[in-house]
């Protein structure tokens, strides 16, 4: 597993909370097509390092880590109605 990366954050216009993280030096419109016919043209929201030590708000930086080394992104889904409930508590 790769320790830290250079990660850019990009939101979806078509989809609330809905983000993919990949790699800064990898062009978002690279990505699989259904994957961004889903996601829809992506706006990017900000750039970090991201290490795998780093607490993100709603998703362990390891599996981001990983999954951007294995298929060349991370897509983090809106919160379910679930989700929302407990963060409102």
């Amino acid at each position: 597993m790769i320790a830290a990366r250079d990660v850019a954050v990009y939101r979806s216009r078509r989809v609330v909370d809905m983000y993919l993280y990949v790699d800064e030096t990898c062009d978002p419109m690279s990505l699989p097509e259904d994957l961004l016919r889903r996601f829809g043209r992506p706006v990017e929201a900000m750039r970090f390092k991201l290490a795998a030590n780093r607490s993100l708000a709603r998703v362990d930086a390891k599996l981001v880590l990983d999954a951007i080394a294995t298929q060349g992104f991370y897509l983090q889904l809106p919160p379910t109605l679930e989700e929302r409930s407990r963060d409102e508590s």
